[in-house]
């Protein structure tokens, strides 16, 4: 049973103002959830469990894991927390990690490993019979993204709410697209999820962790760039961007 506190009310409140917006649920739907063992995927797949018995609305929750191949595995783990919420976990044990990390590869790993992860999350999606696919992104995942995007594609976007794909077969949705990173930290922390360290020996020398790193800096000297980071991808006023 989650303890409704303060940190809960205001994850809560920003899941469901997502959801509303969006109208990302519907009555009887199938709700594919990529987990990854971290706080971000444990809180979305505990928030939406939880959510079940207090509204009208019904669907069932398919949590897929898609394991990388590292040493550390924490899959039986992650199942095991599934069984208890009344879940049973699609796990697949993969290579992805290992092979993207080859000696001989010339391509950023993250981004080889990240792509065969993806690719194979959809294919699970399919298979359990789901249109809808929740991936566990929070406000500071969609600032990161847009920056990431800035500088090292040359592009102005970041990942959408609400995002129907291959002609519609899949919806991707991001529940907690408004949630900051740290109440979901403190989040996970009260409610003792059992959030996994990453095994992947990348996780902390990625491109997102250093705009993460720069990120801090900057919020350190003014407290409203993060919102108004945010904010902006709302308010884009293309008369005065190059076409």
């Amino acid at each position: 049973m989650i303890r409704e506190t303060r940190t809960y009310q205001r994850i809560n409140r920003a899941m469901g103002k997502a959801i509303h917006q969006y109208d990302m649920i519907q009555d009887g739907d199938r709700i594919a959830l990529g987990l990854s063992g971290g706080k971000d995927s444990l809180t979305l797949l505990t928030m939406l469990v939880e959510r079940l018995r207090r509204i009208p609305v019904t669907y069932t929750i398919h949590p897929i894991y898609i394991d990388p191949g590292f040493d550390g595995s924490f899959s039986e783990e992650l199942a095991a927390y599934c069984e208890g919420l009344g879940l049973t976990l699609t796990c697949e044990i993969t290579n992805h990690g290992p092979e993207a990390h080859k000696d001989d590869q010339t391509a950023n790993p993250c981004f080889l490993c990240s792509r065969q992860r993806r690719k194979r999350l959809f294919q699970l999606t399919s298979e359990l019979g789901c249109r809808t696919l929740a991936l566990g992104h929070n406000k500071d995942d969609m600032i990161e993204t847009l920056l990431i995007n800035i500088f090292y594609s040359g592009q102005i976007s970041t990942m959408m709410p609400h995002q129907p794909m291959f002609d519609g077969e899949v919806t991707v949705i991001r529940p907690l697209y408004q949630a900051e990173e740290g109440d979901i930290l403190h989040f996970a922390s009260e409610q003792e999820l059992p959030v996994f360290t990453n095994p992947c020996p990348s996780a902390t020398a990625s491109k997102r962790s250093e705009i993460r790193d720069l990120l801090r800096s900057l919020y350190k000297t003014n407290p409203h760039i993060k919102g108004n980071i945010f904010r902006s991808l709302s308010h884009v006023r293309l008369d005065y961007l190059l076409t």
